[in-house]
């Protein structure tokens, strides 16, 4: 079965607890008030009085998501980029988001990362180890540049 219609002012007050419990793209609350069952022009004006009443922030959910992303998985900065694309962040906050990311622990992150994939895999031939562990550091974001330097650096 469908969930029951929300009125408006039920669905406002609903997707204000969402926002709340946890950092919201425009596209996740918007998503969730046609859940509700909500038309255009409410959708519309209940994500304007969320955004004024600051619940909604693309700038602050760009900014933890890619800090989340980068301390919890250790996600390099083109994955972060490509998934804050996903969910229609502006190009402004996905640059803010990449520069909360302090550079040297970025560094610091990509090296570990790098060290431990190589040991774990050192066994094969250096050759295939380096090939491998190339792929897994371009799967996890990383900028192909900076994973040469790591591994060279190793």
């Amino acid at each position: 079965m469908f969930p029951a219609k929300l009125s408006k002012e039920q669905a406002l007050q609903k997707l204000r607890h969402y926002c709340a419990y946890q950092e919201r793209c425009h596209q996740e609350a918007k998503e969730k008030l046609y859940g509700f069952g909500l038309r255009k022009e409410d959708v519309e004006t209940a994500l304007s009085q969320l955004i004024e009443e600051g619940y909604l922030d693309e700038e602050r959910f760009a900014i933890q998501f890619a800090g989340g992303k980068f301390r919890m998985r250790h996600w390099g900065k083109k994955k972060i980029e490509y998934e804050l694309k996903q969910r229609q962040v502006s190009p402004y906050c996905i640059r803010k988001g990449l520069a909360s990311i302090p550079a040297e622990d970025y560094q610091q992150t990509l090296h570990k990362l790098a060290q431990e994939k190589y040991a774990l895999i050192s066994s094969e031939d250096p050759f295939v180890a380096r090939a491998k562990t190339t792929e897994y550091l371009l799967k996890k974001g990383y900028e192909s540049e900076l994973i040469r330097e790591a591994i060279n650096a190793r």
